[in-house]
């Protein structure tokens, strides 16, 4: 809100002073005032105005002088020079020292409103990407990770170590399984966080693109080039630049991939002019780049510059203890997302999900548990809110152990299964079961019925020999 920027108006003018004040208070600026530099200087120090505006020449301290004094004290400042044309040479060069703008008297008042919203403008956007990259910052702290997994626990050991370096990082993985988030959790805990994370996806963009995208080009370098584009290498400057899937990345450009990693140089394609970066490199793959290098697909150069770390991150099927507190987090995310009221999963639908598999890994369990989430109609999710693949492929699977059966049932087995091979072995005869078991046919007639074992005729049997 424009209540809470406060305006400086520095102004040996008292007229200029008065007049200003009472415009920018009325567009909902609060404002102070300052006769001369030096006493801008200590209202500004004192009051901590986001925005000043500052009169050139003034008796004393001239209004260069003051704003030099105010930028070193407080760089973010947003201050704008109020100049006659004799001193209009002196107001572009300070523009260079980071004055935001400059406004020739006599001024029009509807400009310095302008100047002056637009200043307001672009503090409200830097605070607000100050907030992102707060948030971004709290999401990727490693202490939020959700796992029980010792060696996962171990793998964020290790990216709090790793990401104060430099060094170039190898992410292995399956699919699905979190390598970009872990990617974004070694930018967002580094030095480099307040700068990009910029990400690309080798296999996702056509092979004749894939240089532009990386280096950017000119205006007609190609059919197409209709104007100057940056790639993603300049727009990482300062930052991170993530390269998914990096083994689909073709052998012509990882030559060139591989001089900017070493001469951190590069031009755009179509151009001449060697631009010069400063960006760290995170790969990442789901397959073995050692056999690509042995197979010649993979540039073994390549290779080590990025492989100065590396990485793995252990699919879900081997740390089934994450799996309940992943589909629980799951669950609050989207059940917030689609305004539903669900409080957990059945003992069933649990039970499936920590049977499954999970080929697809984190990101098949959040589809998975999504779905439930728009599927159910309770408020808990039950095994038919699940994926219908899951729930069958847990069907086919072999279950679990019973627990001890009683001693009656046992026995009741037992002897259901003596009586079968007996009769078996008797042809049926019963007589002759008997005498081998060494009961009465009466005595058999009896168990056959207990036990279920050819009940029908055994019913019949039994009623004709009462």
């Amino acid at each position: 809100m424009k209540s809470d920027y406060q305006i400086l108006i520095v102004d040996d003018d008292e007229s200029i002073r008065r007049m200003l004040a009472a415009v920018l208070e009325r567009e909902g600026y609060p404002t102070v005032t300052a006769k001369d530099g030096e006493e801008g200087l200590a209202v500004f120090r004192s009051a901590s105005p986001d925005i000043v505006l500052m009169d050139i020449r003034m008796p004393g301290l001239s209004g260069i002088e003051a704003m030099s004094a105010m930028l070193q004290h407080r760089p973010g400042a947003a201050v704008i020079l109020m100049t006659a044309y004799a001193d209009l040479d002196t107001a572009v060069r300070a523009i260079k020292n980071g004055v935001f703008d400059f406004v020739i008297k006599p001024f029009d008042l509807a400009e310095i409103g302008l100047l002056v919203n637009r200043a307001y403008q672009i503090r409200e956007m830097r605070r607000e990407i100050g907030l992102l990259q707060h948030e971004l910052s709290e999401t990727y702290r490693l202490d939020r990770f959700i796992t029980n997994d010792p060696a996962m626990r171990q793998l964020c050991h290790s990216i709090e170590r790793i990401a104060q370096r430099n060094a170039s990082v190898v992410i292995h993985g399956e699919s699905g399984v979190g390598k970009e988030l872990l990617a974004a959790s070694l930018h967002y805990n580094s030095p480099r966080a307040a700068r990009p994370f910029v990400k690309v996806n080798c296999g996702a963009i056509p092979e004749g693109l894939l240089e532009s995208e990386f280096f950017g080009h000119e205006k007609g370098s190609f059919t197409g080039a209709l104007a100057r584009r940056t790639g993603r290498f300049e727009h990482a400057d300062g930052g991170t630049l993530f390269l998914d899937e990096i083994g689909e990345l073709p052998l012509a450009l990882q030559v060139k991939l591989l001089r900017v990693i070493q001469d951190r140089e590069f031009e755009r394609v179509g151009g001449d002019k060697t631009l010069r970066v400063d960006v760290r490199l995170v790969a990442a793959t789901n397959r073995n780049l050692e056999e690509m290098v042995a197979a010649g697909t993979f540039r073994q150069d390549l290779y080590y510059r990025l492989n100065v770390v590396n990485l793995s991150i252990p699919p879900l099927r081997q740390r089934p203890s994450d799996i309940p507190l992943l589909a629980a987090h799951f669950l609050r995310k989207f059940t917030a997302e689609h305004g539903r009221e669900i409080d957990g999963f059945d003992d069933h639908a649990l039970a499936i999900l920590q049977r499954y598999t999970w080929p697809g890994n984190v990101r098949e369990l959040s589809n998975a548990v999504e779905r439930a989430v728009v599927m159910s109609s309770g408020q808990r999710i039950f095994a038919e809110d699940l994926p219908l693949p899951i729930v069958e492929a847990c069907r086919l699977t072999p279950t679990a152990p019973r627990p001890p059966k009683q001693l009656k049932e046992l026995v009741r087995n037992f002897e259901s299964e003596i009586i079968a091979q007996a009769l078996e072995r008797n042809q049926g005869n019963r007589s002759r079961t008997a005498s081998e078991l060494g009961i009465s046919r009466r005595a058999l007639l009896y168990k056959l019925h207990e036990l279920d074992l050819d009940a029908g005729e055994c019913a019949d049997s039994v009623a004709s020999c009462e």
